[in-house]
């Protein structure tokens, strides 16, 4: 069964931290570039980060430049997301997601809330 598993979401005062897991299982992993996206209550989904298969080269969307950073350890089938000096319009659920060739692949996202 081709599926993500995220992890590490929880409550958290602005200007804090949080590093968000995503395990990938049931397809070749080191294979394919990753992706962090987030969605807030009546907002469509936005992306948020991405690495390239071999993690040596990523992306972010502007607003979490240099607060936030993508990684992956193949070893592990998993990509990581390192949240720092958070905001309060950072919180969201937050999803994984690739796309293969059969199609793309959502994990069920992990809830991160930003608040004092």
């Amino acid at each position: 069964q081709v599926q993500f598993v995220e992890s590490g979401g929880g409550l958290v005062q602005p200007g804090g931290s949080l590093t968000l897991s995503c395990v990938g299982s049931g397809f070749s992993f080191s294979d394919y570039a990753i992706f962090w996206y987030r969605q807030t209550p009546g907002q469509e989904r936005e992306w948020v980060a991405g690495i390239v298969s071999t993690g040596g080269s990523a992306d972010y969307e502007d607003s979490v430049k240099g607060r936030f950073t993508i990684s992956r350890d193949n070893s592990k089938n998993t990509a990581y997301l390192e949240m720092n000096n958070l905001k309060p319009q950072d919180t969201g659920v937050y999803y994984c997601y690739t796309s293969l060739y059969t199609g793309g692949v959502w994990g069920q996202g992990t809830r991160v809330t930003v608040s004092s």
